[in-house]
This record gives structure tokens, C-alpha cells and sequence, in this order.
């Protein structure tokens, strides 16, 4: 993996409407030489229109998504989305996609969560076809039926190929991934790998997943221009523990109330970390709707485990241990006056 460091600019999600100053950061970021810029969906503001409004504003840094969603577009409308994000960004558009949980799935795009890492290949597969366009798509998988040849449809469809030229035949594609069979799948059939809740001391752990889906990937030196793009959060501040405040709800929302009791892939990282027992009463607490109580009950060992909190030359002297994972982007979010700052720590 390439360790060239690099800088990405998070926006995040949206809440009641745009996040406030999305814009000057966004610029910001470019003035300041970073890398990337990316923006995100759940189920409300969507990460491609943002992208496009907010990219349309710059022309050196890259544009991504962290994540779109695969449930809410064909691989098709996907690839589509693609090749024209990739044209009016004159070659800076990386597809970031991901399966996102079962209660997104299900309970917003009303569509069965089940195999998601078989769902993911196919759904690849197909995206790289369509902008490759050296041939007309078709494609007959478990998932995904191209053209669709079930005996409820009218069979009048014909294999297709896109009616615009790609701007690049390949755009790289990261996947954002926590489960180590996911890991590993991104490293086997994608360009990048997008990590939340990432722990330095759990590099090796992740970089094992890696080496197996370069292994898998039929490309002898993937590994050196294979990037993993890593959102950090940083919260600099004299007082370590108000510090650790700001970031405690984050981590009690991931692990406590995002996805159901037993079908919690973040709370699964938190356990693999070691901190099972605090997963547990964080989720608890969390789904019995004490909020408060659930950000309260996460010790500040497992802040510091993922996140940067307390003075700059603290920060700055953790950063060290980060440098030396597999990350090769660190993502940072917040007002535009604070990134000169991260980026002086990050690569100061």
C-alpha cells in the first residue's frame, strides 16, 4: 500500500439540511492540498447531489463517495452515476459503495439484506463492466438478471451498452467494509477500502484481511497502489476528557443504536477491539433509549483507541502510531477554520 499520506475532506451526513459551511470547507480543503473530498447517504440527503454541487466548486481534488449505498441503485444506475460524476469532474470521481445494515435495507429500500458479500461482487462486477463498455452488459447472477429473463417479465429486453463514452474505462472503486470477510473483499476486487472505527492496534489484524484478498485478486502488486481511507476523528482541547465528550455519543450511536441487538456490525468491531463488555452495556442502555447514559458508560481508553482527542502536541505525538498502520488517507470533518490545523498535524 502505497504511504504517500494523504488528506480527505469528510462532509458527513446531513441532518435537518445542509451541514453549515459544507461549501467553505470544501474549498478550504482544496486551497490546503488535500486529496479528496467525499460525501455520505443513510436515508435522508442522497451523496452524489452534494458531490456534484459542492465538487463543482473545485478542480484539483478527488471526489468521493463514503459511502452510496448499493441497495438504492442498480449496479447499472450505479456505473451510470459513475461515468457521469467522472466526466463532469474531468476524470476526479472515486465510487465509494457499501451494503450499509439490515435495518436500512430492509426497513428503507424494502429489499432482503441476505449475502451481502456475494451481493457485493456481483453488484462490482457489473459496475466495471458497464464502464469498461467494451461489451453489452449482460449478466445472470443470484442477484442481479441482465437482461431479465424471469417469466414475469415481457422478454423484450437486450443486452446493453452504455451510449456514453467513459471518460476513464476504470474508476476506481473502494468499498467501505468492517467484517474481516469484507475487508479482505475489498482488497480482492476493489481499488480502496474505506474503514470506520479504525484502531492502530488493530492493524495487523486488518492487514491480515488485506493480504488474503490480495492474494485472491489475480494482480501481483495490487498492494502497492491500493489505498485505505480512514475516517479520523480529532478533537483538540486542553481538557482531554471534555475532549472525549464530543466524541462519546458518536461511538454510543454506531454501537449502541445503529442496527439491532445481535445484527450490529459496528458494535462487532468494538468487540473484536476487546471492549465486548462495554459494547454491550453501551448497547443496552442505548436501545432502552438512555442515550446519555450510553455515551457516559464508553471509558476514555476506548475514545483514544479510535479517535484523536486533547492537546495538539498529545494529538501530534499519537499520530505516530496511526502513520504506521495501512492508512494511507486520513478523512477529517469539521469547520473550515480547524482543517489548517489538522492538516498541520496530520502532516506537519
Amino acid at each position: 500500500m502505497s504511504k504517500e499520506l494523504k488528506l480527505g475532506y469528510s462532509t458527513g451526513y446531513w441532518s435537518a439540511g445542509p451541514p453549515k459551511g459544507a461549501l467553505e470547507g470544501v474549498k478550504e480543503a482544496e486551497r490546503l492540498g488535500f486529496d479528496s473530498v467525499w460525501t455520505a447517504e443513510a436515508y435522508g440527503s442522497d451523496a452524489l447531489s452534494p458531490l456534484a454541487w459542492w465538487g463543482s466548486q473545485t478542480e484539483k481534488v478527488r471526489l468521493g463517495t463514503s459511502i452510496m449505498q448499493m441497495n438504492a441503485r442498480t449496479p447499472t444506475a450505479a456505473a451510470m452515476a459513475a461515468i457521469t460524476m467522472d466526466h463532469l469532474s474531468n476524470g476526479r470521481f472515486i465510487l465509494g459503495l457499501g451494503v450499509s445494515g439490515p435495518q436500512v435495507v430492509e426497513g428503507w429500500y424494502g429489499q432482503a439484506y441476505g449475502k451481502p458479500l456475494a451481493r457485493t461482487r456481483e453488484y462490482v462486477e457489473i459496475v466495471r463492466s458497464v464502464i469498461r463498455r467494451d461489451k453489452p452488459i449482460e449478466h445472470h447472477g443470484e442477484f442481479y438478471d441482465l437482461p431479465y429473463t424471469k417469466s414475469d417479465g415481457r422478454g423484450l429486453g437486450k443486452p446493453l451498452k452504455s451510449t456514453v463514452h467513459p471518460l476513464r474505462n476504470e474508476i476506481p472503486i473502494f468499498l467501505g467494509a468492517e467484517g474481516p470477510k469484507n475487508v479482505a473483499l475489498s482488497a480482492e476486487i476493489c481499488d480502496g477500502w474505506l474503514p470506520l472505527f479504525f484502531s492502530p492496534k488493530e492493524d495487523g489484524f486488518y492487514r491480515k484481511c488485506l493480504n488474503e484478498g490480495f492474494a485472491k485478486s489475480g494482480e501481483s502488486n495490487k498492494a502497492d497502489r491500493f489505498e485505505v481511507a480512514t475516517t479520523i476523528l480529532i478533537v483538540p482541547g486542553d481538557d482531554v476528557e471534555k475532549c472525549a465528550d464530543m466524541v462519546r455519543p458518536f461511538l454510543a450511536l454506531y454501537a449502541g443504536g445503529m442496527g439491532a441487538r445481535g445484527a450490529n456490525f459496528h458494535f462487532e468491531v468494538f468487540a473484536r477491539m476487546g471492549y465486548e463488555d462495554v459494547a454491550l452495556k453501551v448497547q443496552n442502555l442505548y436501545l432502552a433509549g438512555k442515550k446519555d447514559e450510553a455515551a457516559a458508560a464508553i471509558p476514555l481508553a476506548v475514545v483514544e483507541d479510535v479517535a484523536l482527542v486533547g492537546p495538539p502536541d498529545k494529538i501530534k505525538g499519537e499520530l505516530d502510531r496511526w502513520k504506521e498502520t495501512c492508512i494511507t488517507t486520513f478523512l477529517v470533518s469539521g469547520p473550515p477554520m480547524v482543517l489548517p490545523l489538522y492538516a498541520d498535524l496530520i502532516k506537519g
